[in-house]
This record gives structure tokens, sequence and C-alpha cells, in this order.
């Protein structure tokens, strides 16, 4: 059930999806040096929480798979962590795409850390949550995340388990949003609440096999997703602290890593209460704005 968690660019030319960059000569560690995983792959890790992980993860001796759709904005974070000290390995793949996420993974090699981060936010505007939008929600932020996810789990448990005696760890990034029904974003709610439910229950039997799920849960982070929103967004912080909760969160072992805990526990209350109550209270909120576009 509930528990408090523990708290805890540049590049002249986007490199091709083959090219890696390696770490600089007498580079110093990264934000959390001295981090357990030396192979590491995160999705959605062009900007904002997904670059803050990347860039947390980076150091002497790392391997960063970094996976992402914005050329530009990726070879910065793979600059990023290779000046940090880490192989970086950008890779421009598309989450939806079962096949490439897949093949991606298989050539990675030996995977310590798998992020499964890449998502994508959108509300109804005040109105019906258009089709396309709620579709394109659940096929990123669902079907991503396993595509992502199940090819990753299979090649960890064909591996050697590692120092810590596990054969790997997969985090999923999930929203305190998965923990309430909000009227006004219901395809990004259920869809992380689906991930948050899905990791969490697949980490009882994955244990098994010497593999760890992890549930991470945060609240408002400072993003260009959650920039265009218009409402008060409580207890908003930077995507380098998430990253750092997130990570101590998954070397605690922890299964859900739910963060920041007043946040947390207002939306488990949100969420338990009548679904009619909740929609009144909800009703003079402003909701959360349309996708500009679907694709």
């Amino acid at each position: 059930m509930a528990q408090q968690e523990s708290d805890r660019r540049v590049a002249d030319a986007a490199p091709s999806t083959r090219d890696g960059i390696e770490a600089e000569p007498g580079a110093r560690p990264g934000a959390e040096a001295g981090q357990p995983w030396r192979h590491v792959l995160v999705t959605g890790a062009s900007s904002g929480i997904g670059r803050a992980l990347a860039l947390a993860c980076a150091g002497p001796g790392v391997t960063l798979h970094l996976g992402g759709r914005d050329a530009g904005r990726l070879a910065g974070t793979a600059a990023a962590c290779a000046a940090a000290g880490a192989a970086a390995r950008p890779q421009m793949v598309d989450v939806r795409d079962r096949e490439a996420m897949a093949a991606w993974i298989a050539g990675a090699g030996r995977l310590d850390l798998v992020i499964a981060n890449a998502g994508i936010s959108a509300g109804t505007g005040g109105a019906t949550e258009p089709a396309d939008q709620s579709r394109a929600i659940f096929e990123t932020n669902l079907g991503g995340v396993l595509n992502t996810a199940l090819p990753a789990i299979e090649a960890m448990a064909a591996q050697a388990p590692g120092p810590d005696g596990l054969r790997g760890r997969v985090a999923v990034i999930a929203s305190i949003a998965a923990f309430i029904a909000v009227p006004g974003a219901p395809a990004y709610c259920a869809s992380k609440a689906a991930v948050q439910r899905w990791a969490e229950a697949l980490d009882a039997t994955e244990r098994r096999r010497g593999i760890r799920l992890h549930a991470v849960c945060p609240g408002y982070i400072r993003t260009p997703m959650t920039a265009a929103n218009s409402f008060p967004m409580p207890m908003l912080m930077e995507p380098e602290e998430a990253a750092r909760r997130a990570l101590r969160g998954i070397a605690a072992g922890r299964t859900r890593i739910a963060f920041p805990f007043p946040v947390y526990l207002a939306a488990r209350i949100g969420g338990a209460l009548p679904p009619g109550l909740r929609a009144a209270l909800f009703a003079a909120a402003p909701a959360k704005g349309v996708m500009p576009r679907v694709g």
C-alpha cells in the first residue's frame, strides 16, 4: 500500500543511428557518480526527465543507450553524457514501433537497467477528448512501455546476474496521475494507471528470474510537456531532482516510487472519493489542453 518513498549539450550535428559518442578522456563523473548500473537504456532521452535520468546515470565506465525522436536534442543529451564520462549510444527510434524497439534492445548487449520513460500528455480542453488523441496516448504511454519492457525482460532473463545478484531492472515511468481519474485527462490517467499496475504486478513474478520492475510515479515536473499547462501545479520540481529521487528508489529496491509525498497522498485521497463527487470537484478546474496535432 501507500508508503513514503525515499528521496533520493552540445553537438555540431546529430549522430546517425549507429554512431556512438565515446567518453572524453579525463571526464568527470555525472550527477549520480557511483551508481551501480554499468549498462543503461533510456527511452525519451531527448529532453525532460529522460534527459535528466540519462545524465544522472552518466559516468566513467557506463554505457548509455539513449532513445528519442528529436535528432538534435538527442545528440545534445548524448554529448552531455559523454562529457560526464559515459559512452553514449544515441538511437533515433519511436517506441510505438515494436519491431524497431526489439531490434534496438537485442543489439544493445548487456543491460543492467532499462528505463521506459517515453510518453506524451494531453487533455480534453474542456470538451470530449479527440479519438485520435486518445489512441496516440495509449499507443505511446502503454504500447511504448510494453515495446520497451517486454524485450528487455527477456534479454535480461538470458544474461548472467550482476554484482547485486540481479539479472537486471526495468523502471517504468508512470505518474501520480495513475492514482486519480482526472476528468480533464482521461487517456493520460488511464495509460499511466495501466503501466503502474502492470509493473507492480509483474515485479512479483519476475523476481523469481532475478529481474526487478519499478513503477516510478512522479508529480509535476518542469518539462516541455508540462510547460503548456495553464493550471496550478503544486510542488513543481526540476527534472534533475525527479531523476535523483527515481534512481535512489530503484537502487533501494522499491517497487513503487511515488513523489513528492504530499501530492501522492492527495492523489490517493482524491482517487478514493466517489466518482460523482470527484467529477464535481474537478468541474470548475481548468482542463488540460488537447494536442495541437496527433501523429
